[in-house]
C-alpha cells in the first residue's frame, strides 16, 4: 500500500503563495476625431507647464521674439546692446552684487538643467540612492542648485528611510558622475533635506598667505586659513583644546604658526601667554621664542616641571573664580594661557623614565579635563595617533587631521565615522601641505581647510613686532 506524498510542505498558519489573477480589461476603440483633440490639449498643457517651469528662459525668448516681430531687427539689436551695456556697467561698478544677483543665479539655472537634471535619474540609480518598492522606483527630488566661484551646492529632498550619511558615502561617486572635482554632503536645518557640495575649482590648490591679524584676538574666531568655499576659516579656541595630527611634511607647522600669529596681538598686549614645549630640541619653534612666556625644550624632567607649574596656575585661578564666574575672561593681569606642544608623543610615549612620563601624563590629563573654563588651553601636535601614544584624545573637542598615511587613522583622529562623512585625510596630496579636515564636537560634518603658510622671514618679523615684554622664560 502506497502513501501519497504532498508536493508542498504546508505549515499551519502559513499562507500558500498563489499566482495573481489574470484580469483583462475590455478594449475600446476610440475614433480618430476624438484622439486628435486629446493629443492637442495634452501637448498644449505640456508646453505651458514647461514654459512656467522654465520661465527664466522662456520669458526672455518671448520678449526677444515680440520685439523682433513688432519693431524689427534694428530695434532688437539696439535693445540687446543696451542690455549688455547695463550688465557690463553693473559688473564694473559693483562686481560683488553683479555676481550674487545676476551671474551666479543664471549659471545655477543653466547647470541645473544641462548638468544635473539630464543625468539625475540615472545617477541616483547607479549610486544606490533610488529606492524600489512595490514594483515602483522612487528617485530623490532635486530641490535647487546654487553656484559660486568655486562650485555648486545642490539641495536634495531625502526619501523615506534615508539619512545624510547615505549621501556622504555616495558623494564621491556623484562627483565623478557629474564631472566635477570633488563632492561632499552635509545636513541642513531642514531634516528632510541634504546639501551636496560639488567643487569645480579648488580654492585650496595654492598656498595661503598669512592672514591679517586682529589687534585683540577673538578666542571664538581666530583666523587661521581658508575654507573650501573660499571664505576665511576662523577657529574657536574659547572653551576648547586643539589636537593636530599629520604625517611628516603634512604641514603641522602651518597650523602651529597660524595659531601663534592669530594670538600675537594678545601676546603684545599681555592678554595671552604661550607656554611652548618643543621636545625636538627647540629647533622647530625657537624662531618665535620672543613670543613665548615659557619655552621648554631641554629635557623631559624640566618639561614635566613646567607642566606642573601650569597645573598649579590653573588650580589657583579656579579657586579664585569659584563662585564669581563660570568662564574666564582674559585680562592683562590674568591672561589666557595656551600650552603648545609640538610633538606630543615625545612626552607621552617615547620617554624611557617611567616616573617622568607619569608626571607628564598626569599634568596633561588635569589640564585637558579642567583647564577650558579657567582659560588654560592645550594645543598639541603629533604624528602617530595610536591610542597608546595618545590615551586622552577624547579630551580634545577640536581636532585637525592633516595628511595621514592610513585610512584607519582618520577615525582615530577625527572620531568614528569621520572618513565616511567626507574627511579623506589619507587622500590629501603630498604637494598640498597645510590642507586638513577640522572636526568639532557637536558638529556633524568636518570642514576642509588650508592653513596659512609662514616663511622664516614672516616668523622673524612676527617675533620682532609682537615680542613679549621681558622676553621668554
Amino acid at each position: 500500500m502506497t502513501t501519497a506524498v504532498p508536493l508542498i510542505n504546508v505549515i499551519p498558519g502559513d499562507k500558500i503563495p498563489t499566482a495573481p489573477l489574470n484580469v483583462r480589461l475590455p478594449m475600446w476603440r476610440v475614433p480618430w476625431w476624438l484622439l486628435v483633440p486629446y493629443w492637442l490639449v495634452r501637448g498644449l498643457y505640456t508646453l505651458i507647464a514647461f514654459a512656467l517651469r522654465h520661465w527664466w528662459a522662456t520669458s526672455p525668448t518671448v520678449l526677444v521674439l515680440w520685439v523682433w516681430g513688432r519693431y524689427g531687427w534694428p530695434t532688437l539689436v539696439v535693445a540687446v546692446t543696451a542690455f549688455a551695456v547695463v550688465c557690463v556697467s553693473w559688473w564694473r561698478l559693483h562686481a560683488a552684487s553683479w555676481l550674487r544677483f545676476a551671474w551666479y543665479p543664471t549659471i545655477a539655472r543653466l547647470r541645473r538643467v544641462w548638468v544635473y537634471q539630464r543625468r539625475w535619474a540615472s545617477a541616483m540609480a547607479t549610486c544606490g540612492l533610488a529606492i524600489a518598492f512595490d514594483r515602483d522606483r522612487y528617485v530623490p527630488r532635486l530641490v535647487g542648485v546654487r553656484c559660486d566661484r568655486w562650485g555648486d551646492e545642490v539641495t536634495v529632498r531625502l526619501l523615506p528611510g534615508q539619512i545624510p550619511d547615505d549621501w556622504a558615502a555616495a558623494a564621491h561617486r556623484l562627483a565623478y558622475t557629474f564631472r566635477v572635482r570633488d563632492g561632499r554632503a552635509r545636513s541642513t536645518e531642514q531634516p528632510d533635506r541634504v546639501a551636496l557640495r560639488f567643487l569645480r575649482k579648488d580654492p585650496l590648490a595654492s598656498l595661503v598667505k598669512p592672514l591679517p591679524m586682529p589687534a585683540v584676538p577673538d578666542f571664538t574666531a581666530l583666523p587661521l586659513g581658508v575654507r573650501e568655499d573660499g571664505e576665511i576659516y576662523r577657529l574657536r579656541l574659547a572653551g576648547s583644546h586643539l589636537l593636530i595630527a599629520g604625517a611628516t611634511g603634512s604641514g603641522k607647522g602651518s597650523v602651529i604658526w597660524s595659531l601663534v600669529r592669530s594670538l600675537s596681538g594678545g601676546i603684545a598686549l599681555g592678554l595671552v601667554e604661550l607656554w611652548v614645549f618643543d621636545p625636538k630640541g627647540g629647533m622647530e619653534l625657537a624662531p618665535g621664542r620672543a613670543l613665548f612666556a615659557r619655552f621648554a625644550y631641554e629635557n623631559p624632567d624640566s618639561m614635566a616641571g613646567v607642566l606642573e607649574e601650569a597645573v598649579k596656575r590653573m588650580k589657583e585661578r579656579a579657586a579664585r573664580l569659584r563662585g564669581v564666574a563660570r568662564q574666564h575672561t582674559p585680562t592683562t593681569g590674568d591672561p589666557a594661557i595656551v600650552v603648545l606642544v609640538d610633538e606630543l608623543a615625545a612626552l607621552t610615549a617615547y620617554i624611557s623614565d617611567r616616573k617622568v612620563k607619569e608626571r607628564i601624563r598626569e599634568s596633561l590629563g588635569l589640564l585637558l579635563s579642567q583647564g577650558r573654563a579657567v582659560g588654560v588651553h592645550v594645543a598639541a601636535a603629533l604624528q602617530d595617533p595610536r591610542k597608546d601614544v595618545l590615551p586622552f584624545r577624547d579630551l580634545f573637542p577640536t581636532r585637525i587631521g592633516l595628511r595621514l598615511t592610513e585610512d584607519e587613522q582618520v577615525d582615530m583622529v577625527l572620531g568614528d565615522g569621520a572618513r565616511d562623512r567626507g574627511a579623506l585625510c589619507d587622500q590629501i596630496s603630498e604637494t598640498a601641505p597645510g590642507v586638513a579636515y577640522v572636526a568639532i564636537d557637536g558638529v556633524r560634518e568636518p570642514v576642509r581647510v588650508r592653513f596659512s603658510y609662514l616663511t622664516d622671514d614672516d616668523i622673524a618679523d612676527l617675533a620682532a613686532g609682537y615680542a613679549l615684554a621681558g622676553g621668554a622664560a
